[in-house]
This record gives C-alpha cells, structure tokens and sequence, in this order.
C-alpha cells in the first residue's frame, strides 16, 4: 500500500500568501482548481512517482552495464544528479515551487573509478561543485570565477568537514542550510522583506515548526541572515 506523508498541512508561522499552489499539476484533468487533492488520488500520484524513479533506475542501470561491457568502466567518471526535489504532499505541496528541503535537496551520486564504491556522506554540497569536482579529477585547470568547491576531498574520505553552509534560491526565497538549521528569506524585487522561515533540522527534520518569529531566535536569524546575504552571489531574477 501507498502510504501517505504525516506532514500534509503548512507549518505553523508560515506566511500563507508565500506558498505555491502547485500550477503544474492543476492544468491535468481531476484535479482541482484550488484545495487538496483526495487521498486515493495521492495515492496514485505518489506511486507513479514512485514508478518514474524505479524505470529512471533501470536506465542508469543499463548505462553503467554499457560502460562495463565496452571496457569503459575503469576510464569513465560518472555523475547523476536532479536539479530539484519534488513534494509528494508534504505540507500538503505537490510539484517543486517551495523553499522547503523537500524541493531544495535532490539526489547527487558520483562514481569515480578506484575511488567511490559503497561510500556516502551527509557532508553539505552544492551543484556548483560540480565543475571544480571533474576538473581536478580530470587535471584540468580551473577557471577563476567559479564559485563551487571541488568534492574530491570528500571522495577520498567522505567523513570530512567539508562546507559550513549552501545556498539555494527559488524566486523570490533565498534559503541558507547549516548541519542544524534551515532559514529563508523571502524578498520583493526592490529588497523588501515579506517573509522568513527557521527549522531547527536536529529537531524538526520535515520541517513543521517555523522557528523565525520567535524572540528567543532573534541573534541567530541576524547570524543566518547576515552570512546568507554575504555570500549569495548574483541574482538572476533581477
């Protein structure tokens, strides 16, 4: 049986107005216009969900058995990664539209011959570490402006420190991600302010309880904030 998320309503102290309704999946026929979907057809989306990663699976499967059947295994770095998460009606969301770790974490996978067979990390790493990644292990120089940092480190030892914090952007919300806490920013074009969200993630890892209005939370959303807005590069919205 398809089960479904124990988290299906927003998180108390979100901005309401802020949140997406999901515009991809209501142009597909029965489902509404506005409001939740019913559970059997939650159901059924998330197991066709589930279906696309099971087939997306066998065709990896089939590429990395290429690799091995040609002699290219040993001489070919291979790297699969998402560009998002996706909401399977977690805080009642479909699609991808949210600040939510839901959205902003998605699946990066290296395989580098000699090097990454049956590790894993929960070190935090960025797409943008990508390009520096294959240029060192390819001994390729590595051009100036780039703003990712090179995970080999992390491949010959997976237990490192490896960065304080990431950055991620969806429109309008800027969100900072630590090993504890998750903070967003939600700004209008001119710079104004119109929304925040704080999960401590050692205690409310799905995310449910916004933390940002809180006083006693005050020094470490400066702290968040500051550091966020220092380091978030150029933003291509404006």
């Amino acid at each position: 049986e398809i089960s479904l998320p124990g988290n299906d309503t927003l998180p108390l102290g979100l901005p309401y107005h802020l949140i997406s309704n999901w515009g991809e999946l209501r142009a597909y026929d029965a489902i509404p216009a506005e409001g939740p979907v019913s559970d059997s057809v939650a159901r059924e989306l998330i197991h066709g969900y589930y279906a696309c990663v099971s087939y997306t699976d066998a065709q990896v499967g089939m590429i990395l058995d290429a690799l091995e059947e040609l002699d290219l295994e040993r001489s070919t770095i291979v790297i699969l990664w998402g560009d998002h998460g996706w909401n399977l009606n977690e805080h009642g969301l479909w699609c991808k539209h949210c600040n939510f770790n839901t959205s902003l974490r998605t699946t990066l996978m290296l395989k580098v011959p000699g090097k990454t067979k049956g590790k894993q990390t929960d070190a935090l790493v960025e797409f943008v570490d990508i390009y520096p990644t294959l240029a060192e292990l390819c001994n390729l120089p590595l051009p100036a402006h780039l703003e990712g940092k090179s995970m080999v480190p992390l491949v010959n030892d997976p237990d490192i420190h490896f960065k304080d914090f990431v950055i991620s952007k969806w429109y309008a919300g800027l969100t900072i991600q630590t090993r504890e806490y998750a903070y967003t920013e939600w700004s209008t074009k001119e710079d104004s302010l119109i929304g925040t969200m704080l999960y401590d993630h050692r205690s409310d890892r799905t995310e449910n309880f916004n933390l940002a209005g809180l006083p006693e939370h005050e020094v470490l959303v400066d702290s968040l904030s500051r550091v966020m807005n220092a380091n978030k590069g150029k933003d291509y919205y404006k």
